[in-house]
């Protein structure tokens, strides 16, 4: 199936919520009422419910409880609620995948976005940024499961969706891979191109005519992530750590394999993502 036939497919595409949609077009209009905004949130019982969760948990580390949606953008600014309610309605944006194991994709998903967000720290990237395109860059698998799931059983058998050798298969299949699909969906939905050239480019930021650093983050996000999943201990990682790319954003290897916090404490919380 070619790429535009797969966004045809009217299954293929996620089912999000409207405020999830104008918070993105928030990205591309300078003019956007907060008032507003805060009124519609407030309204979608379900995503104003996971945004309290999220604003109160031991991620945000905030001082007092957080009770109405007013409040969250208030304590933690409206860039941050805008991150955090994008992020909670696109892992709710498919109910079932026959397949993929939902559960274990979002948690892969969130510690890439934990991790990214906390990279971009260390580099001076924009942290939010980093942890949305964390959390969404590898939604083109779900994408290519709902769109054509029958091509993509039969490559699961072969490679698991989290595999590292799981974009050369699809590549080699389809034509183009999950990296690929994930920023067309971004550019779609009117991301900011930044956002869709960071998801386009991660799989290989140092193959790129000019260097992306949050597509070098957002690299060393899901390498990190998927060694969490596959349980590497700490000589494995020492030895298959994406040191180049690190070179690339001027950190050394050491802040990513000994002076980064265990992932289970940095996403600690952030479970009302994908509850």
């Amino acid at each position: 199936m070619q790429l535009d036939e797969l966004f045809q497919q009217p299954q293929a595409l996620p089912a999000v919520p409207k405020i999830v949609h104008e918070l993105i077009d928030s990205f591309n209009n300078e003019d956007i009422s907060i008032e507003e905004i805060a009124r519609k949130l407030a309204a979608d019982p379900v995503l104003s419910a996971r945004l309290l969760r999220l604003a109160n948990s031991a991620y945000y580390h905030v001082s007092r409880t957080i009770g109405t949606v007013p409040e969250s953008i208030a304590m933690l600014g409206f860039v941050t609620v805008r991150t955090l309610v994008i992020s909670s309605g696109l892992t709710g944006g498919y109910k079932s995948m026959p397949g993929l194991d939902l559960n274990q994709f979002w948690r892969y998903s969130m510690h890439a976005a934990a991790v990214s967000g906390w990279v971009a720290q260390q580099v001076r990237v924009n942290r939010d940024q980093a942890f949305t395109v964390g959390l969404m860059h590898a939604i083109g698998e779900l994408v290519m499961h709902a769109g054509m799931p029958a091509p993509m059983l039969q490559l699961d058998q072969q490679s698991s969706p989290m595999d590292d050798d799981r974009l050369a298969l699809e590549e080699r299949t389809f034509g183009y891979q999950f990296a690929t699909v994930g920023s067309e969906l971004a550019r779609q939905w009117r991301f900011p191109q930044s956002f869709v050239e960071a998801i386009r480019q991660f799989p290989a930021p140092l193959a790129q005519p000019k260097f992306d650093p949050v597509a070098g983050v957002l690299h060393l996000a899901a390498w990190r992530a998927r060694a969490e999943l596959h349980e590497l201990d700490a000589a494995a990682m020492a030895a298959q750590v994406p040191a180049e790319v690190c070179a690339a954003l001027g950190l050394a290897t050491d802040v990513l394999l000994k002076e980064m916090p265990p992932l289970t404490e940095m996403c600690e919380g952030l479970e009302a993502l994908i509850g």
